[in-house]
């Protein structure tokens, strides 16, 4: 059983000009996480005195082994991308109280630098850090008079790959994992989705429990690192 994490990291304030930006490293997995501002928000919640906050998501031609061609040439994003990025949405939702973010919508776009393994879930813990900054940011030009966050989120991989629980796949791990899972969880310890799929062979309740326990200890170390990344201060560029 593997219980560490790849080596992670945090670059807050990555860009300058984004509302809220981190660049997060989990092992060869780098994902380039933004948030920004705009006012107003869909047609949808118009009249319902609150904000809204949506992701997009992508992986760069260079991130894997061939390359990946831009969605926006084939005129359609993939099954794949849709499921990740309402996964993210979801996840980040979770974690505000959209009623206090006013009349203003955060869009969160989660970029692929280089992919190996465990894409979805870096992005979430990626874009948690890069949402609050840009909250932060509402709170420091006064947009916003109360605090919408409620906790942090993020996300790992777990699986079973020949017979053991593995903690935080990697490519190849998760090419010939028995089991693949993705979990998100707060702060406070709860569970916000759980993705899991028995790729070759079912897993039990007993397989199952190890491996939420997994993944609760591994999320433990990503949560850590965040609040740390969170205190961190930008040098603002106000235009």
């Amino acid at each position: 059983m593997t219980e560490q994490i790849r080596p992670l990291s945090f670059e807050p304030h990555y860009l300058a000009h984004a509302d809220g930006s981190v660049l997060v490293k989990l092992g060869h997995t780098h994902v380039l996480c933004t948030a920004s501002i705009s006012e107003g928000v869909p047609r949808f919640l118009k009249h319902t005195q609150q904000g809204w906050l949506t992701a997009e998501y992508g992986m760069l031609p260079g991130s894997t082994h061939t390359r990946t061609d831009r969605e926006a040439v084939r005129g359609r994003q993939s099954g794949r991308t849709l499921e990740i990025q309402r996964l993210i949405g979801r996840s980040l939702r979770s974690a505000i109280n959209l009623k206090k973010l006013g009349g203003y919508t955060i869009t969160i776009d989660c970029d692929v630098i280089q992919a190996d393994g465990g894409t979805r879930t870096a992005a979430i813990s990626g874009a948690c850090i890069a949402m609050i900054h840009a909250i932060q940011t509402l709170q420091y030009r006064q947009l916003i008079k109360t605090d919408p966050i409620r906790h942090l989120v993020a996300g790992i991989s777990v699986g079973m790959v020949k017979g053991s629980p593995q903690l935080d796949l990697d490519y190849a791990l998760d090419a010939s994992a028995d089991t693949d899972m993705n979990v998100v969880m707060n702060d406070r310890g709860e569970f916000i989705e759980i993705q899991g799929t028995a790729e070759r062979t079912p897993f039990s309740h007993t397989q199952l429990h190890t491996m939420l326990t997994l993944a609760e200890s591994g999320i433990s170390k990503i949560l850590e690192a965040q609040r740390i990344a969170i205190q961190t201060q930008p040098n603002r560029i106000d235009t």
